[in-house]
């Protein structure tokens, strides 16, 4: 239903890397953050990947030779580089976004995130949410203040405790898996889930046959139930020698 889109994201299969943001900050801010923050954090890792010895932007001691350390550390470029143009051009003040990121190399699947946007995995087992939201929504159900019935329907529930870009700088919370073949990763923004419930949303991960359909029919199940925001998703399939 929303005429501007704040989502943007990225799906580089050549270093691995799968990151979908979701941006806020008035007319221009939220889409142009989100834009940013997918770049930044995608040159960033390049740049890395190319040279393991290139000069960092921050003063931090930062382990490269680790990935999750380095997928952290691109965020945090990111965050910095938000923050910058924000505090340079007035229209963009205050703009943020979240991000979560997937980087899949040597078998394993590193996934950073800030905000409420998603990382899913759906396995024979069922669906796992693997990221917890950073909202002020989800601090209270954790709480015990407000039940899930609650909070799905709650008027704060798109209030975020952290994001990319608000403030100069930001921790991501950091998880490692080994990958398994079969794995399906699912990476999405608040228009899916606060309208598709997790069974559907397994329905669809496990009955789908390549990511681009199980992408269309997710996105259909949300714009069903009333697409009242922007819904972006991003499937990754694991096969065998990822």
């Amino acid at each position: 239903k929303r005429e501007k889109n704040e989502d943007s994201f990225l799906v580089n299969e050549q270093i691995g890397l799968y990151i979908v943001a979701d941006g806020m900050g008035g007319h221009l801010g939220g889409e142009y953050a989100s834009r940013l923050a997918v770049n930044t954090v995608e040159n960033t890792l390049k740049t890395l990947q190319e040279d393991p010895e290139a000069t960092l932007t921050t003063a931090d001691s930062v382990d490269v030779v680790d990935l999750g350390e380095r997928l952290k550390y691109a965020i945090r470029v990111a965050s910095a580089r938000i923050f910058e143009e924000a505090a340079q051009k007035p229209n963009l003040k205050g703009m943020g976004t979240t991000t979560v990121a997937l980087l899949i190399q040597d078998g394993k699947g590193y996934i950073a995130h800030v905000g409420d946007s998603r990382v899913y995995l759906s396995r024979d087992t069922g669906l796992k949410q693997l990221t917890i939201d950073h909202s002020l929504v989800n601090e209270q159900l954790q709480a015990g203040f407000i039940s899930k019935k609650d909070a799905r329907n709650h008027k704060f529930k798109n209030i975020i405790t952290r994001s990319v870009g608000f403030q100069e700088d930001v921790e991501s919370d950091l998880q490692v898996r080994d990958l398994e073949p079969g794995d399906r990763f699912l990476l999405c923004t608040d228009g899916l889930t606060n309208l598709a419930d997790d069974e559907e949303i397994q329905k669809i991960m496990s009955r789908g046959k390549n990511p681009k359909e199980i992408c269309e029919k997710l996105i259909e199940a949300a714009n069903k139930k009333g697409g009242d925001d922007n819904i972006t998703t991003v499937v990754v399939l694991v096969e065998e020698g990822d």
